[in-house]
């Protein structure tokens, strides 16, 4: 009986150490994840016709502080004429950073 105790134990404890392990890393959004939540910020405001986003994150030095961003682009269309604008996203966070029309 001491035995099925002890191993039940080692074993809950190294489950509960693998699930903490993860859950408290602080892993960087996918790319994929990234252009996604760019995409729900600016849908609200235009008509989103195609986009893209680089796979590698960059470092942003903005306002003496670094960011670890993905850089990516909108492109927008109406009955007139279509936009495109380039972003920055934190790679962390999923914030928006930076907004340039292109």
């Amino acid at each position: 009986m001491g035995m099925k105790r002890f191993a039940l134990g080692v074993g809950l404890g190294l489950a509960a150490g693998i699930f903490l392990t993860s859950s408290l890393r602080k892993d960087k959004l996918s790319p994929e994840r990234a252009l996604k939540l760019a995409k729900r910020t600016f849908a609200p405001n235009m008509n989103i016709t195609g986009s893209w986003i680089h796979m590698i994150p960059e470092t942003l030095e903005k306002d003496h502080l670094s960011y670890t961003v993905y850089r990516g682009g909108i492109s927008s269309s109406n009955e007139d004429d279509m936009t495109q604008f380039e972003f920055l996203i934190d790679a962390n966070t999923g914030t928006v950073l930076e907004v340039n029309e292109t």
